[in-house]
């Protein structure tokens, strides 16, 4: 029995304790939560769209860091104009498009400082991000049913030992590694950097200005302002739960 919801997880930073990058000290998740029939009759149509008016055809990979310094395919975006038009557009879709967001900022330096043995910071996010989509998918009703339906969890892969590593660990916390000591009714699968998924690309998109919003919280962030409405709250608040900073 499978859930309505599908969980696109992407990164922005390192996950690694060594020489901490000081201009962006972070490792950021990005949950991008989407019912399946909104992201077949909006996401994917948007996202097509878009490739097919910029590029001609659909293969390009939307990369967030490619878009930003023009590499790559993205190369032609070296006037403002064209930039400032390309960039305008790819907000209206990621403001209209129906997800909802669980972003999880681990702060390396923080953690780094407060602990001799500092925890794997992606898996301390992949828990957190893991217990808050939890919490929304109940807010839902969407695991109110027991069983509860299966919600995959889709992940670009990284490399094996990477990817084994990240498995198991989500099999801990699933199985009950968890704040509530719950058992949690997701499945990973791991996509290839070329599947050219428009959730993926999506959560690609969002995760470095989530970044950004907390490390420069008084710079313009005009795609962080987008998304601020999409984040999961609750009770009325966004804070630890649609955005877990941590440490604090």
């Amino acid at each position: 029995m499978f859930s309505d919801y599908l969980v696109f997880v992407d990164e922005s930073g390192s996950p690694s304790m060594g020489r901490i990058d000081p201009d962006f000290p972070l490792l950021v998740l990005a949950f991008l939560i989407v019912r399946k029939d909104q992201y077949l009759r909006e996401i994917v149509p948007a996202i097509q769209g878009f490739k097919f008016k910029h590029f001609g055809h659909d293969q390009v990979i939307l990369h967030e860091r490619e878009i930003r310094r023009d590499l790559g395919p993205f190369s032609f975006l070296k006037t403002r104009e064209l930039k400032s038009n390309f960039l305008g557009e790819l907000s209206a879709i990621m403001e209209a498009a129906p997800f909802a967001l669980v972003a999880t900022v681990i702060r390396k330096d923080r953690l780094q400082a407060r602990y001799k043995d500092p925890a794997n910071p992606y898996f301390l996010a992949l828990q957190y991000g893991l217990e808050r989509v939890c919490a929304y998918l109940r807010q839902q009703g969407d695991w109110r049913q027991q069983p509860h339906p299966k919600v995959h969890l889709i992940v670009e892969q990284r490399g094996r030992n990477e990817d084994d590593e990240l498995e198991l660990e989500f099999r801990r916390i699933c199985d009950g590694g968890n704040y509530n000591h719950e058992k949690f009714a997701f499945d990973i699968v791991f996509a290839n950097k070329q599947s050219n998924s428009s959730g993926l690309q999506l959560a690609d998109l969002v995760a470095r200005p989530v970044g950004m919003s907390v490390i420069r919280p008084d710079q313009q962030n005009r795609a962080f302002e987008l998304l601020q409405g999409k984040l999961v709250r609750v009770r009325g608040y966004a804070a630890g739960w649609g955005l877990k900073v941590f440490p604090a």
